[in-house]
This record gives C-alpha cells, structure tokens and sequence, in this order.
C-alpha cells in the first residue's frame, strides 16, 4: 500500500476545512471527541448554533483551564460556558429537536463510511463508547451528514470502503466526508473526490481508497492554515 502519510491533514486542520462549509446561523451537532474540535473554527461573520444531545442549544466556548462549571457539560462531558440566549430543556426535547428534523448539519467520527454513505462510528469493543447512543437519530434526522476522519487506520486499511464490515449507525447517511487526505462526496452510491491534498496523486489517493473515486469536474487543492486559529 502506499505511504501517505508524509501529507496527511492533523485532526485541527480536518475540523478547519469542515467549519469553512457551516453556514452562518446553521443548527449543528457535533459529535464526541474529535468533531467536537469543528466549533473552535467557525469563519469570521459566521456564527452556527450548536446543539448538544443532553439539552443545551447555543452554548458557547470551553472555559479556561481551572474555570470549569461541571455542572455545565455537553454530551461528551466536556465543559462549556453560556451565552445570552443559551437555552436549557429535558433530553427528551432535545431528541424531539434531532427527530423532528431541525438541524441543519451533524458532524461526526467515522470507523467506516461506504460508497452508498452508510456509516459505522460505534463500537462495544475496548476503548469503545458501549452503545451506539444519539448518532443513530442524529444521522437519520440531520439536513446535512458530514464525517470526520483519517483517510486509513492505524494499520494503513481503508476507511472509505465499498460496503462496511462494522455494526452500521445508520444507512445512506453520510453526504460528505472530510479526511486527511481528501474531501469526498457521497452521490448517487458512488464517492465523488472534491479535493486533495496537493502532495499526494491520485494514484495514491485511490490506493488508499477502499472503493472508486469518482471524478466530476475540478478536484480543488485541499489547502489548511498550518496551524487553523
């Protein structure tokens, strides 16, 4: 397989690009972990309204270290600050809000995405969350699914795949997908490539690829700030 991995985006420079594609205004969810980096990076004018599954819409920033409220968390039990505006209300509503369709945009982690947008993010295994949780409601209910994630695993294996092998969260979900290599489309069952990182060919980019990439029109430079402020 080839190496790639001289070229490969940090996970801050993923969370960067995927930022530059949330509209001003926009309800999004942000799953644990890693998506949760996407708010540290909303473009100037622009400002999303995050919304998290334990019952918080439009909380703001992390506190400074040594400044946490714990009793003010998101659903990754991470500390969050108020906004004027924050709101506060039972799980139950804030399940009501993902089910009745009123987010714009959910952005999660990703073991597999398949060629047809399925994804698999969950797993019972060491290490893992125990239980698929809110991401099966949040990617069947969301306006927009977007993936974060390395192109390969650990062990170099794709992670864009033609069908996935792992317990799916949900089906024909995810429509874009952001990695550190590249930035593909799901259309029509088939992966669309967007853009690249300019390091690696496209030769190399498929061999990493557990299915097709499909070309259609320009596929742009995939360019982030060193070090995304």
């Amino acid at each position: 397989m080839t190496e790639v991995s001289h070229a490969k985006l940090s996970n801050a420079q993923i969370a960067w690009r995927a930022a530059q594609d949330i509209e001003d205004g926009a309800y999004v969810n942000l799953g644990i972990g890693f998506p949760e980096m996407v708010a540290q990076f909303q473009p100037p004018g622009r400002q999303a309204i995050f919304h998290t599954e334990n019952g918080i819409l439009d909380f703001g920033a992390a506190p400074a270290r040594g400044e946490e409220d714990w009793d003010l968390i998101n659903a990754g039990k991470k500390a969050v600050t108020l906004k004027p505006g924050t709101a506060f209300f039972h799980h139950a509503d804030s399940f009501a809000m993902v089910r009745g369709g009123h987010l714009d945009v959910a952005i999660l982690g990703a073991y597999e995405v398949a060629q047809n947008g399925d994804l698999a993010n969950w797993s019972t295994g060491r290490g893992g969350i125990p239980a698929v949780g809110g991401a099966m409601d949040l990617v069947q209910s969301a306006k927009r699914v977007a993936v974060l994630t390395d192109h390969v695993t650990k062990d170099g294996l794709p992670k864009l795949v033609s069908e996935c092998t792992l317990p799916l969260t949900g089906v024909a979900c995810v429509t874009r997908i952001y990695t550190s290599l590249a930035v593909v489309d799901v259309v029509d069952g088939r992966f669309v490539l967007r853009e690249k990182v300019p390091a690696v060919t496209l030769e190399e980019l498929q061999s990493v690829t557990g299915a097709p990439l499909h070309i259609d029109g320009a596929v742009a430079d995939l360019i982030c700030p060193d070090e995304p402020a």
